[in-house]
């Protein structure tokens, strides 16, 4: 019987190890959405101001030179 007691302390002790890393894992995944969420508003953000400049504020690729190493 002690073998039996045995294993199912050392089961009962993964399960509590890997419920511990469940939850630290959740946090984890919960803290990258937000910020996730935060950098697409920001890009989206962005984007808006780009599309509000003025066309002449945006360079043309034609009027530009090529870099000296063409």
């Amino acid at each position: 019987m002690s073998d039996l007691a045995e294993r199912l302390l050392q089961l009962e002790t993964k399960v509590a190890y890997q419920d511990s890393n469940i939850e630290l894992l959740n946090d984890t995944v919960t803290q990258l959405n937000g910020m996730v969420a935060k950098q697409a508003e920001q890009i989206r953000l962005l984007a808006e101001r780009v599309k509000a400049m003025p066309q002449a504020q945006l360079a043309n690729s034609d009027d530009e030179t090529p870099p000296p190493h063409y």
